[in-house]
């Protein structure tokens, strides 16, 4: 027995055209899906690969840029000279290291 298409006053004239549309958004969705869980574990494996974890990302570029010389307090030439002359006096770094800071220092 073979199907036969029948008008049936039940069906709607478009329900084909309806149906068949329904379907290829059902199928882009489900395409579209599937791409983004490729992608992220795409990236999650670069960014592991690279000692990175991709779940902390963004706490440890935060961490790294409050670490960074760039935003730390820009001392004086004055306070870093203090600082090592304080250091040289508690002993903490010897007469030879004590000049090299300070010529580096005075040389900015």
């Amino acid at each position: 027995m073979a199907f036969e298409e029948t008008d049936s006053p039940l069906v709607p004239a478009g329900y084909d055209v309806v149906w068949s549309l329904v379907m290829v958004g059902g199928v882009i969705v489900v395409l579209g899906t599937i791409a983004v869980i490729v992608l992220a574990v795409y990236r999650s494996t670069r960014m592991a690969n690279r000692g990175q974890n991709p779940l902390t990302l963004t706490e440890d570029l935060a961490f790294q840029a409050t670490q960074s010389a760039a935003l730390a307090p820009v001392k004086s030439l004055e306070q870093r000279l203090a600082e090592l002359d304080d250091l040289h006096a508690r002993g903490v770094i010897s007469d030879d290291e004590h000049r090299a800071a300070r010529a580096d220092a005075l040389r900015g």
